[in-house]
């Protein structure tokens, strides 16, 4: 048993505002540069819908992740071959109009426009070319279903469903999907690069670029299924998130989870063993992924990992940060967080509580855990997006999630306990009351449980202010 450490991240979509707050500090912080105006290291979209950038979960046309060939594992987009073949024309590379072209306007034409009858404007302008333009997308163009008659249908999610039906006013329905860098255990965009450019930190399981060996290949562009790796076209490499590693060695949250106004946003350490991951996920069934998934992640509390851990040189605070994790509890205890695409097969460490919605027809009262066909959101939807349309998982999550409203909502306001709803679940209100208050009531020191960084000198924090991208190139 090889134990590795992975810091993960679980979003309760049940919560999220869609407000952006997350999105704009990242932004300007990470890509206000020129050559990264059209990056957003973090999106939060509207679906349904098809995403930034367009279509990204169609692997049929952007050929990202991993397919099984003959049992065993190989990018979608093909091997060192066909990479050499292609060098110098890559074929599934995502163009500038599957993003959107960058515009910013003029704004010191409102301030120097001499006097006049009419209100000033402004024109969009293309931080591309400077040239004037009419934005046709952008990153959240789809936000509160604005084009839904016209994109909706290319929403793979909707498969096995009548997608024509669920696009009518009268039964379309919304959630906000926030997406970042997914940090995969097994990441295709390191696979991907002919450089050998990207990899996997030990220490914490996140996914950097080393910009001085990058060659502006973009082969990890184009391998990427959730398409979170990015080409600057100024300084020619590639960048990505790098869930703000600098605050998460100093034991501070990402910028993302730290600005989140829903408070939806859950860091944490999980302990995994990375001798079965290429063996999960090769699993033949993409349903039965998840479950493989699952089976990785290892129970820090447990004395045999505890000492196998040690004897392999995790630090002790690294271990007691794994026994409080949230993000452990969530994904592996009361398993409400579900990945997200599984099938990709690239086992992505950001995980999504899935969300309840409003009844679409009436239901009699007791029913709650038992009418999730008559949520507005379809429960296929929800399982093509979490669980690679294996429904039973995305159902339980559901269930407990109502089932813990209705059993403190009973307990509020009658002042009494009706453990009913409870054991058609799985859960005692013991239970249920650690989920209410990590959900709903949690302070930050809960919901971020991370380890610091050992400081082996007085000037790693100095310098870990002053360093960024453009040191490196």
């Amino acid at each position: 048993m090889k134990i590795s450490v992975q810091i993960a991240m679980v979003l309760n979509l049940d919560k999220c505002i869609g407000c952006h707050t997350c999105s704009i500090p990242c932004k300007n912080v990470w890509t206000n540069r020129p050559g990264a105006e059209y990056m957003w290291f973090n999106n939060v979209e509207c679906k349904p819908g098809i995403g930034y950038p367009k279509q990204w979960e169609d692997q049929e046309r952007h050929r990202g992740g991993w397919e099984l060939e003959n049992g065993h594992l190989r990018l979608k987009a093909g091997g060192k071959v066909h990479k050499a073949l292609n060098i110098f024309h890559n074929p599934d590379l995502p163009t500038i109009d599957d993003y959107y072209e960058p515009w910013d306007y003029d704004y010191q034409r409102l301030i120097d426009s001499p006097r006049r009858r009419h209100q000033p404007s402004v024109r969009p302008r293309s931080q591309l070319t400077g040239e004037p333009m009419d934005p046709k997308w952008g990153p959240n163009w789809e936000d509160d279903l604005a084009g839904l008659a016209e994109t909706g249908s290319g929403d793979p999610n909707f498969s096995g469903l009548e997608k024509d039906a669920y696009l009518q006013f009268r039964d379309v329905f919304m959630f906000w999907l926030p997406r970042l860098c997914e940090h995969c255990l097994n990441p295709a965009c390191v696979a991907s690069c002919p450089s050998g450019a990207l990899y996997k930190r030990a220490e914490d399981g996140i996914v950097l670029v080393d910009q001085e060996r990058c060659r502006g290949w973009r082969y990890c562009v184009s391998g990427c299924p959730y398409k979170k790796v990015y080409f600057n076209w100024q300084t020619g490499r590639a960048e990505k998130c790098i869930l703000c590693y600098p605050r998460l060695e100093a034991g501070l949250p990402t910028l993302c989870a730290h600005s989140c106004v829903g408070r939806i946003r859950y860091l944490g350490v999980l302990l995994y063993d990375a001798e079965h991951v290429s063996e999960a996920a090769a699993t033949p069934d993409p349903r039965q992924i998840y479950p493989a998934h699952l089976d990785l992640l290892l129970d820090p509390r447990d004395a045999n990992v505890q000492k196998a851990a040690r004897s392999q040189g995790i630090a002790e605070n690294v271990l007691a940060a794994a026994r409080h994790s949230p993000v452990h509890a969530l994904i592996k205890e009361w398993r409400l967080a579900l990945p997200l695409h599984p099938e990709f097969r690239t086992l992505p460490m950001v995980w999504y509580v899935p969300p309840l919605s409003p009844v679409a027809s009436r239901v009699a009262s007791g029913e709650t855990v038992d009418a999730l066909d008559q949520l507005r959101i379809p429960v296929a939807y929800l399982a093509n997006l979490l669980t690679a349309g294996d429904e039973p998982p995305v159902r339980l999550a559901l269930k407990r999630l109502g089932a813990m409203r209705e059993f403190m909502r009973v307990r509020r306001v009658e002042g009494r306990d009706a453990p009913k709803p409870l054991d058609a679940v799985g859960l005692d209100p013991e239970t249920v009351e650690k989920i209410y208050r990590l959900l709903a009531l949690a302070p930050l020191a809960e919901r971020f449980v991370l380890p610091t960084a050992p400081v082996a000198d007085d000037g790693i924090y100095r310098r870990q202010g002053a360093c960024g991208y453009g040191d490196a190139v």
